[in-house]
């Protein structure tokens, strides 16, 4: 591999090395179709690069990407793209071997704007068909009984309309304007690992219309669409690690992308302003995402979850290091067989145990650095997303709990914030303060914890999860988390 990295721009691509695959389409012959909010990893290793497949192909040019952000983090991304023409260089690692690949199916990126000015233009404008976003699982404004209108960013989108901080105030200040001015409404898109996103999207959207614009608020209903799907490919966040992979191959890039060996992308076809064909480069239309999305969000998502707080609790650093350790990977294997495959519906080639099995062999890649930290971020919206919702189930049906009621009380040992070893874990959720306290109390009074009731809701007052949970933190705070582990890996 080259010694000497060329910095990535359009006018080097003929420079880079020649095992860096670059686009064979020319930057000149696409044009915007979709704007997407949240220029993450995960949407360059995903959505963006569904897309540049296609237009490998000579297909969807006129669907390119312009990229949005509404947070101040977002403007220097922006700044880290333009500098490089808004190409992304991508690392597959394949524990077969690494290779490197540049996107270029994104254009531009709208300036990041407090009034979201410049975003609201770009949306308005009728060759915009697909706004989509990746906003993470807790961004999307919703309280237990469903949409927060009580938020203080939702409070104020509501009286400013005309200048929204959210991306959902600007994406309905788009759409008056269109509307005004007879340009048609766009498909809205969640790109996010929510059960029923596209529906959880358009609860937002309406509930937040209907503060300020009823009327607005019924054509939106009526007009738009917002397709369900389910998103999938491991991305781990980017670091000096990455960035010194990236210079290995050949290319000096800002903001590199590794990524694991699989994607899976399953949509359901509703866009009421056309969209790519998708299908053509491996994406699943289908009626039937809840399926898909309840297999990969409770094993996948969910397996994470009963991973990541231990391996935080015992100090093993990454997902894979979890995999190699036998407590951790034990544990791992007979809660998602014995609590979690009993409420996972089979989809077309795929059992839920085969599944586990897919997803054991992909949490035990080592090429793939991805942080027990990464992965426990934000466990105030992603225990609620990706581990409740199996509780609930059980309790309704009778079945095994005491797995899940084990995890989250390692969720509750991590947010005392010290690990076994006596070393501090750094904040890491956007609420932490909070949680650390509660953790701290249940020490001594378990169901302290279970008393959140904007997390746990009626489910800190079932018997069999309770008792179970109370058991476990109490055990874990006096033998250690291995012992509970193994403890339930032999007996349950």
């Amino acid at each position: 591999m080259s010694t000497s990295p060329v910095s990535l721009s359009l006018s080097t691509l003929a420079d880079l090395p020649a095992e860096i695959r670059v686009p064979s389409y020319a930057r000149d012959d696409l044009s915007a179709g979709i704007v997407h909010i949240g220029l993450g990893n995960f949407h360059r290793a995903h959505q963006a690069w569904y897309l540049h497949r296609l237009m490998e192909q000579g297909l969807a040019r006129d669907w390119a990407i312009l990229g949005a952000g509404v947070r101040p983090a977002d403007a220097a991304q922006r700044e880290r793209m333009l500098a490089q023409d808004c190409l992304t260089t991508l690392i597959e690692l394949d524990p077969a071997g690494k290779s490197a690949e540049v996107t270029g199916s994104m254009i531009g990126f709208i300036p990041v704007e407090e009034t979201n000015a410049s975003l609201i233009a770009a949306m308005s404008r009728p060759e915009i068909r697909i706004v989509a976003m990746t906003l993470t699982e807790g961004g999307y404004y919703r309280a237990a009984t469903g949409f927060d209108a009580a938020h203080p960013d939702m409070a104020y989108d509501a009286t400013h309309p005309e200048a929204p901080r959210s991306a959902f105030g600007a994406i309905i200040a788009a759409l008056k304007a269109r509307r005004d001015a007879g340009h048609g409404p766009f498909t809205c898109q969640s790109c996010d690992n929510l059960q029923g996103n596209g529906d959880i999207l358009r609860q937002t959207i309406l509930g937040l219309a209907k503060l300020s614009d009823p009327a607005l608020a019924e054509w939106i209903d009526t007009s738009c669409t917002f397709p369900n799907s389910m998103v999938d490919c491991i991305v781990p966040a980017t670091g000096p690690a990455e960035l010194a992979l990236a210079r290995e191959f050949g290319v000096a890039d800002s903001a590199p992308v590794t990524h694991e060996n699989f994607r899976q992308w399953v949509i359901e076809d509703s866009f009421c302003a056309g969209r790519p064909d998708w299908d053509k480069v491996g994406t699943t239309f289908t009626n039937d995402v809840h399926s898909f999305e309840a297999m990969k969000i409770r094993i996948l998502n969910g397996g994470h979850q009963v991973i990541a707080n231990v391996g935080e609790i015992l100090s093993v650093e990454t997902i894979s290091g979890c995999m190699e350790h036998s407590a951790i990977k034990g544990f791992w294997r007979a809660v998602e067989t014995r609590e979690i495959v009993p409420h996972v519906h089979a989809v077309p080639d795929m059992t839920p145990l085969a599944y586990v099995d897919l997803i054991e062999s992909r949490f035990s890649n080592q090429q793939i650095f991805d942080t027990t930290r990464r992965v426990a971020f934000d466990g105030a919206s992603r225990h609620p997303g990706f581990i409740l919702p199996i509780i609930r189930d059980a309790v309704k049906a009778g079945q095994p709990l005491s797995g899940l009621a084990l995890v989250e009380a390692l969720w509750a040992r991590m947010c005392e914030g010290t690990r076994e070893d006596g070393t501090v874990i750094a904040a890491n959720d956007p609420i932490w303060g909070k949680l650390q306290a509660v953790a701290t109390e249940a020490k001594a009074r378990p169901q302290a914890w279970l008393e959140q009731e904007q997390i746990y809701g009626d489910l800190a007052q079932v018997p069999a999860f309770k008792e179970a949970f109370n058991a476990w933190l109490s055990l874990i705070w006096a033998e250690g988390a291995q012992a509970a582990m193994e403890r339930y890996t032999a007996n349950a």
